[in-house]
């Protein structure tokens, strides 16, 4: 299978998790680049912002007209990872690559054991804001999020959609509408650090991959809207422990 088909179809299923989950969009395109595509760690990782700040721009777009999106809550998580995530993503290049994908792999389990845990986000919400943001919490853990996503080439969702279902008590399609709003901003910090790496991205591969994730972040954004928040975030977290565990295989063997 040539290199622009596998391209298109990562770039499909990456779209369509973050359009529909809010994140698992980078855990599903960073093995793909490396494995799919052939590229190194490094170089996977800053394609992989690349294609993830472009798709989560897009699926924003729609979870805010649908008025998924917490923005005061999200732009806190925001701005607190702005500064982590551009530093993280500055040392990143220094970390051997296998280091960097057993973290990914042990990041990637952790979070999805948290999206499996009982939460009580599946209790209904009224429309728009929360009434308690928890601003100390809020900062905190964003700027945890920056600082892994500069780190390890992810926007963060994996993270961010499990920390506003279980810190913040956020329903599940206000966290997904509100982590595509911390995952563009700090795919974009990050990116800022790397533009040294950006010269050996081979656009020939990366850009049919961005193509397809654009238009399947749109399907995945309808999707979100027709499927329960239990199957969601179980389909999720079950998402993000195949994923690791066949990469810490490949990094033990």
């Amino acid at each position: 299978m040539s290199d622009l088909v596998l391209a298109l179809i990562a770039g499909g299923t990456v779209g369509l998790a973050l359009g529909a989950l809010g994140g698992g969009g980078s855990v599903l395109a960073v093995p793909a680049l490396i494995y799919a595509l052939g590229l190194d760690p490094a170089a996977a990782t800053t394609a992989s912002l690349l294609i993830v700040a472009a798709t989560s721009l897009t699926a924003l777009y729609g979870h805010a007209r649908a008025g998924r999106v917490r923005w005061r809550t999200g732009a806190l998580f925001a701005a607190a990872g702005l500064i982590p995530a551009a530093a993280a993503g500055a040392a990143a290049a220094r970390i051997p690559g296998p280091l960097l994908t057993a973290a990914f792999a042990g990041v990637a389990a952790l979070a999805a054991i948290g999206m499996l845990r009982p939460t009580r986000a599946e209790t209904p919400h009224p429309a728009g804001e929360p009434g308690a943001v928890r601003p100390v919490r809020a900062a905190g853990t964003g700027a945890g999020l920056g600082a892994m996503t500069g780190l390890l080439g992810v926007g963060g969702g994996f993270l961010v959609v499990p920390a506003l279902v279980t810190a913040m008590a956020f329903p599940m399609r206000a966290a997904v509408g509100t982590g595509l709003l911390v995952i563009s901003a700090n795919s974009l910090a990050a990116l800022a650090t790397r533009g040294a790496t950006l010269t050996g991205v081979d656009w020939s591969v990366i850009a049919p991959f961005a193509g397809a994730a654009i238009l399947g972040a749109w399907d995945g954004g309808r999707l979100a809207a027709r499927v329960s928040a239990t199957t969601l975030r179980r389909v999720f977290a079950a998402l993000l422990l195949g994923v690791a565990a066949l990469m810490l295989v490949d990094v033990l063997i």
